[in-house]
């Protein structure tokens, strides 16, 4: 099997990792996602990650209760390093050989995020994770992972969900939403669909990269998409 892209950077939700769970980490998901991304990481494939951490805490909803912003924020990160510890974790028990790299200094858990040295590791076929979303805040982990994405030079984001794709309108409440295989940035930014938000979305669009959603608890999907397989939505300029 040939792989259609060369380095990928995948975007995981902190939810994501909770399994079924209302809040935090279930190991059980952080290793089958380390299984799938070893199944690409073998066809030759350079992985980088960025991780959520909405599973720990969300900033954005903090503030809503009266927290200053900018501290929310900065909680958020710290709780995505968290998130990229564990994955380390599962993906180096399987046998890849893996960096957390994060925005905010924290040498005794992370390297600091140096562009030079994370693409040096991605050619040396080590998985880089990207902790600590851009180290501002006022950005998401949807932007950070669009800025890294060309920073890495990645040849497409893959935005790993709870869904198989992107819908008319949330499939969760409105069971006769119809799913799209292909949009353009424009129409999701138009339609205000809830894919990344607005500012990942353009930073995209700016830099003509292609993003792929696509339902990360399907076993096997991660390996299909990246042998080009219809699978999920494909954003692109068309």
């Amino acid at each position: 099997m040939t792989a259609r892209y060369g380095r990928v950077l995948l975007k995981l939700s902190g939810e994501a990792l909770m399994g079924e769970h209302q809040f935090g980490i279930d190991p059980a998901v952080t290793t089958q996602v380390a299984k799938e991304i070893a199944e690409i990481q073998a066809l030759g494939v350079q992985v980088a990650v960025v991780i959520g951490g909405g599973n720990l805490f969300r900033g954005l909803s903090a503030s809503a209760k009266g927290m200053d912003r900018s501290t929310a924020d900065y909680m958020g990160m710290l709780a995505t390093v968290i998130n990229g510890l564990a994955l380390q974790d599962s993906l180096e028990k399987v046998g890849i050989n893996t960096r957390v790299l994060s925005a905010i200094e924290m040498r005794a858990v992370a390297e600091p995020f140096i562009r030079r040295r994370a693409v040096r590791h991605l050619e040396k076929g080590r998985v880089v994770v990207f902790a600590a979303g851009t180290g501002n805040p006022y950005f998401t982990t949807d932007t950070a992972a669009a800025l890294r994405a060309m920073e890495m030079k990645a040849d497409v984001i893959l935005k790993g969900t709870k869904v198989d794709g992107i819908y008319t309108a949330d499939p969760m409440l409105h069971p006769t939403a119809t799913k799209y295989d292909q949009i353009s940035y424009l129409k999701v930014l138009e339609q205000g669909l809830k894919v990344m938000d607005a500012t990942a979305i353009s930073l995209c669009m700016d830099n003509k990269l292609p993003i792929v959603v696509f339902n990360l608890r399907t076993a096997g999907n991660l390996r299909r998409v990246i042998a080009g397989e219809p699978v999920g939505t494909t954003v692109t300029a068309e």
